[in-house]
């Protein structure tokens, strides 16, 4: 097997959406904007950008890279005082990652003109295209994200009502998409009908908030209130909140927004995702017991499974792994000499828990497996006796069409490989997952409302693998 076929091994995040509606607030939503993408960044370090409008005139920076690294106070400043204001990190899954397809997106026509922040993946985007170049819309990025402002506002060209007008839009999208919009004197939010990626609204001094997670809400001290609902509009203006319902599906989150997207501090459906993990840690001891003497976590995404698989073990608890947590993203790439040297950038052992040790080491996915094999080969290195490698999702053996960069079979080991060879390639002692079924008792949400399509190929949409597709098919 080629060494770079299973590269990088976590799936690369899904966008982050957030937004504030607030007269109150007027002078400091830009800073308050970037305080919750800096909440959010965990799901996109691509791009990141911030919208501010007073209704009328929107002004905006976005630039590629982490949130700290785009914006400071300098140029902050630029962007002129309103009361709407509109914020987004990325991970390219629709479109290549360059600063045409960072967002807030804009799109217009005469003099209706919108700002966009999407979190998702449209199946339909090269259908829905060429609809929209047909009637006449030019595009200058390749997001799926510029035909959902393009389908907004061909739509409020023809009605008065914001909402309405959303709401019709929808009929054409089909997908995941969870989406902060400013349109006119109005902050906008809506979901797709199965509510595949999270989107949730809170209470501001003098307004409202919108956050792809809830811990996008606490860092600026906003209440949360509730999630947006399924195949739900939500307008924000001067009279309040308006709720207008679009078509309702069977519900379908993501599992993996439970498994290891989210922060574990947020919650969905008052549950918070670090009690999950731990449960479903708690799950895996008791379905893939081992005798050892230290379980320890892969930091950060396994920590709290980790802590669950040693409560129900009864294997005492360790930090065996160091995290250098401020590696962030380097220019500087290592010779092929140096290769080896790769993963102890992020991650040291310490040789006094490990030497000696049965080691039971718990991550979250294995979703390509090559930094997997790394790790053991250091646990190994680091003295441990033997290594057993305890994983609290069940292998993924599908890609996905709805936000998330994995999107055909040939990236991923659970669907080319059985477990005892995945085992035998990452060189563990032993090897072992967590059920389908334990991972969703873990989660507190029935299995019908949860989307488990990578793991079980049940899909609640048809897609197909389109990453690059709207390039191929070059710009108009």
């Amino acid at each position: 097997m080629r060494e770079d076929v299973f590269d990088a091994e976590k799936p690369k995040e899904a966008c982050g959406v957030f937004g504030l509606y607030s007269r109150e607030l007027a002078g400091e939503l830009a800073q308050r904007t970037y305080f919750g993408l800096y909440a959010l960044q965990h799901r996109g370090q691509e791009s990141a950008g911030i919208a501010i409008s007073d209704g009328k005139r929107t002004t905006a920076m976005r630039e590629m890279g982490l949130v700290s690294q785009v914006f400071d106070e300098a140029r902050l400043a630029p962007l002129e005082p309103g009361h709407i204001a509109l914020g987004h990190v990325r991970y390219s899954t629709t479109g290549s990652a360059s600063w045409e397809n960072a967002q807030p997106e804009f799109g217009g026509r005469g003099e209706i003109n919108v700002a966009v922040a999407h979190n998702g993946n449209l199946v339909n985007a090269m259908e829905l295209r060429e609809e929209l170049v047909q009637e006449g819309f030019e595009f200058n990025s390749t997001s799926d994200t510029t035909f959902i402002a393009a389908s907004v506002v061909e739509e409020l060209e023809k009605r008065n009502s914001v909402g309405e007008a959303v709401r019709e839009a929808m009929r054409r999208f089909r997908g995941a998409y969870s989406v902060a919009m400013i349109c006119g004197e109005a902050l906008v939010a809506f979901r797709d009908p199965q509510g595949f990626r999270p989107l949730c609204v809170g209470e501001i001094e003098g307004g409202y908030a919108l956050s792809s997670e809830t811990c996008g809400l606490d860092i600026i001290g906003a209440r949360f209130l509730r999630d947006v609902e399924p195949g739900e509009v939500v307008v924000i203006d001067d009279s309040g909140l308006k709720s207008y319902r679009a078509q309702r599906m069977k519900p379908a989150l993501c599992v993996f927004e439970y498994v290891y997207f989210a922060r574990p501090d947020s919650r969905f459906d008052g549950r918070e995702v670090a009690h999950a993990r731990q449960e479903m840690g708690e799950k895996l001891a008791e379905e893939a017991p081992v005798e050892a003497d230290v379980v320890m976590p892969v930091p950060d995404s396994g920590v709290m499974a980790a802590v669950g698989y040693s409560q129900r073990s009864r294997i005492p608890y360790a930090e065996g792994l160091i995290k250098n947590r401020y590696v962030g993203r380097t220019f500087i790439q290592p010779t092929d000499g140096m290769r080896q040297l790769g993963l102890r950038l992020k991650l040291n052992p310490l040789p006094s828990v490990i030497e000696g040790k049965r080691v039971v080491v718990v991550d979250d996915s294995i979703v390509r497996g090559n930094t997997s094999r790394k790790l053991v080969r250091l646990l190994f290195e680091a003295g441990a006796k033997e290594v057993h490698f305890r994983v609290s999702s069940p292998p993924v053996t599908g890609p996905c069409y709805y936000g998330i960069d994995m999107d055909t079979k040939e990236q991923l080991v659970g669907a080319n490989f059985s477990v005892e060879e995945i085992r035998d390639m990452i060189g563990a002692t032993s090897l072992a997952y967590l059920s389908v079924e334990g991972m969703v008792a873990a989660t507190g949400k029935p299995k019908g409302q949860l989307c488990r399509a990578c793991f079980d190929g049940e899909y609640p949409v048809a897609g197909t693998s389109q990453k690059f597709a709207l390039e191929k098919a070059g710009k108009k």
